[in-house]
């Protein structure tokens, strides 16, 4: 766990460029294993297929996440300070407290076990 990165990884930059429906389109065809640790800063990820990735460490500071299912998405690690969450739905691991700290303080969400 460090510093969010920028990547050069083809599905990373079509969030970066917010191209949800194009990532939703290549995510089962093409390698989605290097989206963790991630900067995402400031993003519309709405209507974001996240079904099975995993964004652990990966910094949503900002973004509008706005109806994501989450539910089977690892976010270990993540910090979603100030970013839009209505309507999403988060892992079972994930205490409504600890969703709370990460959206006002930036905490990074740690998963109960």
């Amino acid at each position: 766990m460090g510093k969010p990165t920028i990547s050069d990884d083809p599905l990373y930059q079509m969030l970066r460029n917010e191209l949800i429906a194009e990532f939703n389109k290549a995510r089962d065809e093409m390698d989605a294993s290097r989206l963790n640790s991630g900067d995402y800063r400031g993003r519309d990820l709405r209507n974001l297929n996240a079904d099975g990735l995993d964004f652990s460490d990966s910094y949503f500071r900002n973004c509008d996440l706005k109806g994501i299912d989450f539910r089977n998405t690892n976010l270990e690690g993540a910090s979603i300070i100030d970013a839009k969450v209505s309507g999403c739905y988060f892992p079972d691991e994930l205490s409504p407290e600890e969703i709370r700290l990460s959206l006002e303080t930036g905490t990074r969400l740690r998963y109960r076990r």
